[in-house]
C-alpha cells in the first residue's frame, strides 16, 4: 500500500475521495476537471522553462523518473522527479541544492512545488511538507523549508516547514489507517464537491441515504452530535423540530439558524416562515450581479437588469483587461445615475465586497453618481433575509437551487460559478467569442433568476391571507409540542410502560408487599374496615387531691394542711364529636408532718411544668407533622378556635418538649432498622435559612427514619449502616457504593433514564436495542412478582436470563457514545441489579424511600428557609415517628395522646 502526493492531497480535501482514488473507482471527468488538469500541465512547463534559466545547463536533471539514490546526486536543480521511500511516493515539481553550510557536511535539497492559483493555501504547504516528508526518508536528511511558485507572475513563497511536519505525519498516519480498513468511509459532501470528479458518485450515495451531509450549512462538528443521537438522515432529523416560544428579550435579536427546520421544509416541500422577515422593494429595484476571478481580486463582469418604460433591460459590462475594471465600473454609476431612487438588490456578500472595494479603489468616480453611498448602505442582501427566517424545501440556500423550486430554469443547468472561472481563463488565452457569450448569457440568468427570487420573497414577507397554503407555512402557528411535561410519563416501549404501572407505591404496598408481610395484611384489612361505633355524648370529668398516708422521714402518721395550692392547666378535650376547650383549675395543699416539720406536695401530678395540657400539645404536634401548618397559622387557628392565647414561641416550645419526649422512640426506630434486614435509602435537598442541607430517609416496610446533614458527603450514612448486613436498596448516587451490604439499585429509575435517552435520540438503533432486550429480561421478572410476590424461590429462576443479557451486552461493539455509556452503566452496576433475584422479600425498585422523601418535601414547602439547624432535627424526628405509625397502620394523633413512647407496645395494646 503506497500513499502518493495525488492520495495525500485528496484526503486533505475529502476523505471520501481519498479511499476512491486508493480502491480503483473510475473518475467521472468533465469540462472543468480536464481543464484544471490542463491548466496545471501548461503552468509546470512555463515555471520549469524559469527556473532553469537560474542555472548551467550541466547542473540540471530533468525527468529523471524515480530517483533511487538521491544522496550521491551531485545536481543542483532536479525537474520533474519522483521521490519513493518506505510506503510513500510523490512526484516533485522541482528540487534545489542547498550549499553546506559548514565545510565537510553534505549538502542536501528543498522541493518547489507549482501553484497556478493567485494565492497559496495551507492545502499547498501541506503538500510541499509531504514532499520533504518523503524527500527526509529518502535522503535522511530533513529539509528546514521549502518553496512555491505561484500565480501568473511566476512569484515565489518560502514554506516554513517546521509547523506543517507534524501536521503531514498525522496525515499519513490516518492515511495508512484508512487504507488498512476495507470498509469505505460514509460519504459526507463539503465545499470541495463542486470541482471533484467523484461528485456526482458521492452526490448520488447521499442522497440515496438522504445523508445530513445534504445540508449544506450543518458542520462536521455538528453532523457527528446528531449521529451521536442515532440521527443519519434529513427526514429523521426533520422529526426534532419543535415549535418553542421565543423570549420577549430576544425579540430584538436575529433568530438563530435551525437545521431541524430546514429538514421539515424539505421532507413537506412547502416553504416555512418563521419570525417576521422584512422586505420591502421600493419603486425602482436594481438586480446586481457580478462575476469576477477571486484570487486576483479582478471583477471582469456587471450584469443589472431594472424596469424601464415598463419592461424589465438586461446590461452587462464586459472587462477585456485589468485596467478596464475602472470603465465598467464608471458605466455602471452612470446607469444607475439614470434611475430614480434605485434600489440594489443582490445575492451574497461578493456584491456587497464589490460595492466598497470599488469606491475604495476608485475614488475619484464618485462625481459619476454622487449619492452612490446612500445606495450601497440602503442596498438588499437576499441571502441575509432568507437565513434562518425563510426556510425553502433545498438543501442548500443557493441561487441556483431556490431560483430552480420556484421553477425558473437556467439555459445549462450544469453550469457553476466554477464554470465561469474556467470560461474567462479560457477566453483571456484564445478570446473565443462564443466563450465570452456563454458568459454573459449566464449573468443575465443570473440576474433573472435573482428578479424571481425577490418577489416571491417579498409577498412571503407580507404575510397575505391568499397565501397558498399547500406551499407556504408560517411556523409561529403552528402548535406547540413539548414532549417533557410533567403527569403521566409516556414511555417509548410498552413493556417499560407495563413495569413502571407496577412499581407505584400503593400498588405494590396493597398487592405485592401483603404477601410478603402478614402484618402489612392486618393492617391493610383494619384500615378499609368500616366503622359501626355509635356516637355518644361525652360526659365531664372532675379530678380531686389526696394527702399521703404518713412521713416517709419519721413515720410519723399526723400529716396536716400547710398551704393552699392552685393549678391552672389549659387543655382540649376530645369527645366523639368534636374538641372543645377544656381549663381546668386544681385545687390542692401542701402538707406538714407534725414531728419532723417535713412538707409534702401531691405524690402524681396530672400536669408538667408548662401550663399547657398534653391533649394540646399532641394537637398542635399532629397540625404542625401531618397537616404541615406553620406555628404562626397553628397560634392563629388555636386562638380562634378554643380562646387560646399561644404565641409562636409557645407553639415551638412544645415541639421542642415533645422532641425531648420521644427522643428515645427515634433512636430505638434507627436501632431496629440498622439490625434488620432491608432498608431503603434516599435524600433531598433542603434549605435552612438560606443555607442548603440535605435530608436523608432510611426505610423499610414498617419503620421510617430522617435525619439531617449539612452536605451531601456519605460520613454521616456510612457512621450509621457501618454494623447493618441486611440489603439496601438505593439510586445510583455513589455515596451508597461505599456501604459494605448487599445492595440493590433502583431499576425504576433506570429504566425512566433509558427511556429519557431513548425519546433524546429516537433513531438510535442501537439504544433502541438495549433498552427493549432491558425491559423483555425485567417485565418476566415483575410478573413473577404479582403472582407470587417477593419470594427468591420463584424469582431465582430468572437468573439464566440475567446472563444470557450481559453475554449479548459485552458482544455489542457500539459506535454512538450514549449508547456506550448506558453499556458502561449496565456493566458497572452487574452485581447490584438483580440482587432482589437471592432475597426475599427485597424489591426491585426504591419506591419505600421516595414515598417516605415525599412525605417531606410536602412538610419541607411549609418550614424551608425559616426552620433553624435545630429546628430541622426536631421535625424530622417528629416526622419519622409519625410516618413510622403510618406505615404500622396506626393514627400519629391517638399515639401522641396514649403518651406510650413504643409504637410496637402501642400497636399491641391497641
Amino acid at each position: 500500500m503506497l500513499i502518493s502526493d495525488e492520495i495525500f492531497r485528496a484526503f486533505l480535501d475529502c476523505e471520501t475521495k481519498s479511499y476512491l482514488k486508493f480502491s480503483g473507482q473510475p473518475e467521472q471527468e468533465n469540462e472543468y476537471t480536464t481543464w484544471k488538469q490542463s491548466r496545471l500541465e501548461t503552468y509546470k512547463r512555463k515555471c520549469t522553462e524559469k527556473i532553469k534559466l537560474a542555472h548551467k545547463e550541466t547542473e540540471c536533471l530533468s525527468n529523471p523518473g524515480i530517483l533511487s539514490n538521491i544522496k550521491k546526486c551531485n545536481y543542483h536543480l532536479i525537474v520533474n522527479c519522483t521521490l519513493k521511500a518506505q510506503n510513500r511516493i510523490t512526484h516533485v515539481d522541482a528540487l534545489e541544492r542547498i550549499s553546506a553550510s559548514t565545510k565537510g557536511e553534505p549538502s542536501s535539497f528543498f522541493p518547489i512545488r507549482f501553484v497556478p492559483n493567485e494565492k497559496v493555501n495551507k492545502l499547498d504547504k501541506l503538500q510541499v511538507a509531504f514532499d520533504a516528508l518523503v524527500l527526509s526518508s529518502a535522503s535522511d536528511t530533513m529539509p528546514v523549508f521549502g518553496r512555491i511558485i505561484y500565480g501568473s507572475q511566476l512569484r515565489t513563497t518560502k514554506v516554513d516547514l517546521s509547523r506543517l511536519m507534524a501536521t503531514a505525519k498525522i496525515t499519513a498516519r490516518n492515511i495508512t489507517k484508512q487504507q488498512a480498513n476495507s470498509e469505505q468511509p460514509q460519504p459526507a459532501l463539503n465545499k470541495h464537491c463542486p470541482e471533484c470528479e467523484f461528485k456526482l458518485h458521492c452526490r448520488q450515495m447521499a442522497v440515496d441515504k438522504d445523508d445530513l451531509s445534504l445540508l449544506s450549512r450543518m458542520s462536521r462538528k455538528e453532523r457527528k452530535r446528531h449521529n451521536d443521537k442515532g440521527i443519519f438522515s434529513v427526514t429523521q432529523l426533520s422529526y426534532t423540530f419543535r415549535v418553542r416560544r421565543r423570549p420577549k428579550r430576544f425579540a430584538s435579536k436575529p433568530e438563530k439558524y435551525s437545521h431541524d427546520l430546514k429538514a421539515l421544509a424539505i421532507r413537506e416541500n412547502k416553504i416555512h416562515v418563521i419570525g417576521n422577515p422584512k422586505l420591502q422593494l421600493r419603486k425602482n429595484p436594481v438586480f446586481l450581479d457580478i462575476e469576477g476571478i477571486p484570487d486576483q481580486d479582478f471583477y471582469y463582469l456587471i450584469g443589472l437588469r431594472y424596469e424601464k418604460n415598463g419592461s424589465y433591460v438586461q446590461q452587462s459590462f464586459w472587462a477585456d483587461e485589468r485596467f478596464d475594471e475602472k470603465e465598467i465600473w464608471i458605466s455602471f454609476l452612470k446607469v444607475l445615475a439614470t434611475i430614480d431612487k434605485p434600489q440594489l438588490i443582490h445575492y451574497g456578500s461578493y456584491e456587497t465586497m464589490f460595492l466598497k472595494r470599488m469606491q475604495k479603489r476608485y475614488p475619484d468616480t464618485i462625481n459619476c453618481f454622487p449619492s452612490l453611498d446612500q445606495v450601497a448602505n440602503e442596498a438588499v442582501n437576499l441571502l441575509s433575509v432568507i437565513y434562518a427566517q425563510i426556510y425553502f424545501p433545498t438543501y442548500s440556500n443557493s441561487l441556483k437551487e431556490i431560483a430552480q423550486y420556484l421553477g425558473f430554469q437556467w439555459s445549462d443547468k450544469t453550469v457553476s460559478g466554477l464554470y465561469t472561472i474556467m470560461w474567462r481563463t479560457k477566453w483571456e488565452i484564445s478570446k473565443n467569442s462564443s466563450l465570452k457569450q456563454k458568459l454573459l448569457v449566464y449573468n443575465s440568468q443570473d440576474c433573472e433568476a435573482l428578479q424571481k427570487v425577490a418577489f416571491t420573497i417579498a409577498q412571503l414577507t407580507k404575510k397575505q391571507a391568499n397565501f397558498d397554503k399547500d406551499s407556504i407555512v408560517l411556523v409561529d402557528k403552528l402548535k406547540r409540542e413539548n414532549p417533557y411535561k410533567f403527569g403521566k410519563i409516556e414511555f417509548t416501549i410498552p413493556e417499560l410502560d407495563y413495569i413502571n404501572q407496577a412499581a407505584y407505591w400503593h400498588y405494590q404496598r396493597d398487592k405485592i408487599y401483603i404477601r410478603t408481610s402478614q402484618r402489612l395484611k392486618q393492617i391493610y384489612r383494619k384500615n378499609n374496615r368500616t366503622s359501626k361505633t355509635k356516637m355518644l355524648p361525652e360526659n365531664k370529668v372532675v379530678i380531686l387531691e389526696g394527702r399521703p398516708a404518713f412521713c416517709v422521714k419519721c413515720e410519723g402518721e399526723k400529716i396536716y394542711k400547710y398551704k393552699k395550692r392552685t393549678k391552672t392547666v389549659y387543655d382540649l378535650k376530645f369527645g366523639r364529636a368534636g374538641i372543645k376547650r377544656w381549663i381546668v383549675k386544681y385545687h390542692f395543699y401542701r402538707y406538714r408532718c407534725w414531728e419532723c416539720k417535713t412538707s409534702y406536695g401531691l405524690e402524681e401530678k396530672p400536669w408538667t411544668r408548662s401550663k399547657y395540657g398534653s391533649e394540646l400539645r399532641s394537637y398542635i404536634i399532629y397540625q404542625i407533622i401531618e397537616l404541615r401548618l406553620s406555628v404562626q397559622v397553628i397560634s392563629q387557628s388555636i386562638k380562634q378556635l378554643f380562646g387560646l392565647n399561644l404565641s409562636g414561641g409557645s407553639v415551638q416550645r412544645q415541639r421542642t418538649y415533645s422532641f425531648q419526649f420521644y427522643k428515645k422512640t427515634y433512636q430505638a426506630i434507627l436501632n431496629k432498622m440498622v439490625t434488620g434486614e432491608l432498608i431503603h435509602a434516599d435524600e433531598t435537598k433542603v434549605n435552612i435559612r438560606g443555607k442548603d442541607g440535605y435530608v436523608w430517609v432510611l426505610a423499610n416496610l414498617e419503620e421510617v427514619v430522617y435525619f439531617y446533614t449539612e452536605t451531601r458527603e456519605g460520613d454521616t450514612i456510612q457512621t450509621l449502616l457501618q454494623p447493618f448486613v441486611g440489603v439496601l436498596v438505593s439510586d445510583f448516587y455513589n455515596v451508597y457504593d461505599t456501604i459494605n451490604c448487599p445492595q440493590q439499585k433502583c431499576l425504576i429509575h433506570l429504566i425512566r433514564d433509558l427511556n429519557d435517552a431513548l425519546l433524546k435520540h429516537p433513531y438510535n438503533d442501537e439504544i433502541s436495542g438495549m433498552v427493549r432486550d432491558f425491559a423483555m429480561l425485567l417485565k418476566p421478572m415483575v410478573e413473577t412478582i404479582e403472582r407470587f410476590g417477593l419470594k427468591t424461590r420463584f424469582l431465582r429462576k430468572h437468573k439464566i436470563s440475567v446472563e444470557s443479557f450481559y453475554d449479548k451486552l459485552s458482544e455489542q461493539n457500539l459506535e454512538s457514545e450514549i449508547a456506550i455509556n448506558i453499556q458502561k452503566r449496565l456493566r458497572k452496576n452487574f452485581g447490584k441489579l438483580f440482587t432482589f433475584l437471592d432475597y426475599d422479600g427485597v424489591p426491585w425498585n426504591n419506591n419505600n424511600a421516595e414515598n417516605a422523601i415525599k412525605v417531606f418535601v410536602k412538610l419541607r414547602n411549609s418550614l424551608e428557609g425559616t426552620s433553624s439547624e435545630k429546628g430541622i432535627h426536631e421535625y424530622l424526628a417528629l416526622l419519622s415517628i409519625s410516618t413510622t405509625c403510618k406505615y404500622k397502620g396506626v393514627n400519629f394523633l391517638d399515639f401522641l395522646r396514649s403518651g406510650v413512647k413504643d409504637i410496637d407496645v402501642f400497636v399491641s395494646n391497641g
